[in-house]
């Protein structure tokens, strides 16, 4: 693990999503990597719904679902960590 003190709740989350913290790493580098993930997530969902493994009418529910699941996406940088 990295010098950084990030919260607790902040790791957990990085964890979840297989971002791995480093000794070089900052919030803001940690968050593009989170962001990474995020965005090839979203890549996936929708290679799903060309597929046609998920309908066009609920695709927007899957998007808003996944959305949900990176919350630390929204949260300030300023409060990643103590």
């Amino acid at each position: 693990m990295s010098d950084i003190a990030l919260r607790p709740s902040v790791r957990e989350e990085l964890v979840r999503h297989g971002v791995e913290t480093g000794p070089e790493d900052t919030p803001a580098t940690l968050r593009e990597r989170l962001n990474d993930v995020y965005v090839e997530e979203v890549r996936r969902l929708r290679e799903r719904q060309v597929r046609g493994e998920i309908p066009r009418r609920e695709y927007a529910r899957h998007v808003a679902d996944l959305k949900a699941r990176f919350p630390l996406l929204g949260l300030p940088l300023d409060l990643w960590d103590e």
